[in-house]
């Protein structure tokens, strides 16, 4: 046989695209050509493909090989494809059984000496591969992360030589590694809320805003806690569900950090520093890759120092807030990937820190600190639900004993049972909700609304932030097992917005 046929994927930001690699030989100067939009990485496959075959101790053919990687305007990058180019030759060849490959994708990149190593995006490959009812031939270091696709059919290769062996001798037999349940994973090795000593307005806020979903702002001084309460979110959120943690781990899994599974079902809390850039924030690049908001998708996203951002970075986010994904677009493609994350930001009310401090004078000129607030824009600001004022903690109480406090599994407890009160109702978190959603399921009583007429007027307040404070009030009502939402609620949901009234 001169022709062979093996099925690949490739890698599209979170789909995993089918690749048909179709080798031929035919007579002609001796060489390898690999057609079918491939980057560099694809093209120097020719020369780790030839060492691997040769060292695992099989002739290499002295013909001219055409490698045709299909469709040709789908763009090819990386490694991936080494394993699928090899075992198409030798199947060309008519060293091991074509047929015996027929219902097989192939993933692996291949070292000179023939070992198989990991690819990038297993878990959405495995993903596909199952939906189409499929085998998926793949590194053993990536079956772990496969495996996490319940149902696969899967196959590890740890050496060239060896798969070919197992190709001659009868085929490939299944493979799965096991894996942790969604929701095994405590939060005992979480940062507890017992930690925070005092801070009880800032606590009430964080069990809110995990109820919810709700995204918020802390401002305060240096050292009021504001980096610790953001640490102990994850441990308040509810479990996630399979499908939340197959979505994480999918999008963990083709980033360049790759997925730890030590944390799989676990909340994602990512925290990058102030000089991230926008691609790192919301992603990109030439090849498209997740930025931090969609590593934190279904988790927390921490941006200390909110101002320290560059305006233009924190811009970006007003969309995905709201819609709960990014469309990155370039020339030849366009690329969406999820965002639903939680945002927790901590900024200084001033830059020197201590604008309204009792112990501390501020230094700062109100030139210095309009600038300084100025950095974060109105609508930007406008976005988030919860923005409340985290004072320095008194020196009784940060002497005060842990067990006072309320641990995270308590408060936990309490969320839980808030969002599923959400979920039978919505079928999502509150903040969530759409303008119909809220007029069906966040209308105040009439005390209720009255009151909130009379805020709206006062502090001059937009259309967004009427409907953020019924979403809070909601998440209140349904923290205090309450099918109304009363004027209690929405006066609790307007003092959470204190950092307006700051401003």
């Amino acid at each position: 046989m001169a022709l062979a046929t093996i099925h690949s994927r490739a890698q599209n930001g979170l789909a995993a695209d089918p690749v048909t690699v179709e080798v031929h030989l035919s007579p002609g100067l001796p060489g390898l050509s690999i057609v079918g939009l491939p980057e560099a990485a694809v093209r120097e496959a020719k020369d780790r493909v030839r060492a691997a075959i040769i060292n695992c101790g099989y002739s290499y053919p002295a013909r001219r090989i055409t490698v045709n990687l299909a469709p040709a305007d789908l763009p090819k990058e990386g490694g991936r494809f080494d394993l699928a180019i090899a075992l198409g030759i030798l199947a060309a060849a008519g060293e091991i059984p074509a047929e015996a490959l027929a219902d097989i994708e192939v993933l692996g990149e291949l070292s000179l000496s023939g070992s198989v190593r990991a690819v990038r995006g297993a878990l959405p490959a495995a993903l596909q591969a199952r939906e189409n009812q499929r085998r998926l031939l793949l590194p053993r270091d990536n079956l772990a992360e496969a495996s996490l696709a319940k149902g696969a059919r899967l196959h590890s290769a740890h050496h060239l030589g060896a798969t070919c062996a197992a190709l001659l001798n009868g085929g490939l037999t299944d493979e799965c590694a096991e894996t942790s349940p969604v929701g095994s994973a405590t939060t005992a090795s979480a940062a507890d809320l017992a930690d925070v000593r005092g801070q009880t307005q800032a606590k009430r806020a964080l069990e809110i805003a995990a109820a919810g979903g709700h995204s918020i702002l802390m401002c305060g001084p240096p050292g009021s806690g504001k980096s610790m309460l953001a640490a102990r979110l994850p441990g308040l959120l509810p479990p996630m569900t399979e499908d939340e943690a197959i979505e994480t781990a999918a999008a963990a899994s083709i980033s360049n950090q790759g997925l730890d599974l030590g944390r799989w079902g676990q909340r994602p809390y990512r925290a990058p520093h102030h000089t991230a850039s926008g691609a790192a924030l919301v992603g990109g690049g030439g090849q498209p890759r997740p930025g931090e908001i969609t590593l934190a998708h279904h988790g927390v996203l921490f941006l200390d120092e909110l101002p320290e951002f560059d305006r233009r970075v924190l811009e970006v986010l007003r969309e995905p807030l709201e819609s709960g994904h990014i469309t990155i677009s370039r020339a030849a493609q366009q690329l969406d990937f999820p965002a639903r994350f939680q945002l927790v930001a901590a900024m200084n009310p001033c830059p020197c820190g201590y604008l309204g401090d009792p112990q501390r004078a501020c230094r700062c000129t109100p030139d210095q600190i309009a600038r300084y607030r100025s950095r974060v824009s109105g609508p930007l600001l406008d976005r988030i639900d919860l923005q409340i004022m985290v004072p320095r903690p008194r020196p009784e109480e940060l002497a005060s004993l842990a067990a006072d406090t309320e641990a995270s599994a308590q408060v936990q407890a309490r969320v839980c049972s808030a969002r599923q009160r959400q979920l039978a109702r919505a079928g999502c978190a509150n903040a969530h909700l759409d303008v119909p959603g809220i007029e069906r399921d966040a209308a105040p009583d009439a005390a209720g609304a009255e009151l909130l007429a009379r805020v709206m007027k006062q502090l001059q307040l937009s259309a967004r932030a009427y409907h953020r404070i019924l979403k809070l009030a909601r998440t209140i009502a349904d923290l205090a097992d309450e099918p109304q939402v009363l004027a209690a609620h929405v006066a609790e949901a307007v003092r959470l917005r204190e950092f307006d009234r700051a401003v």
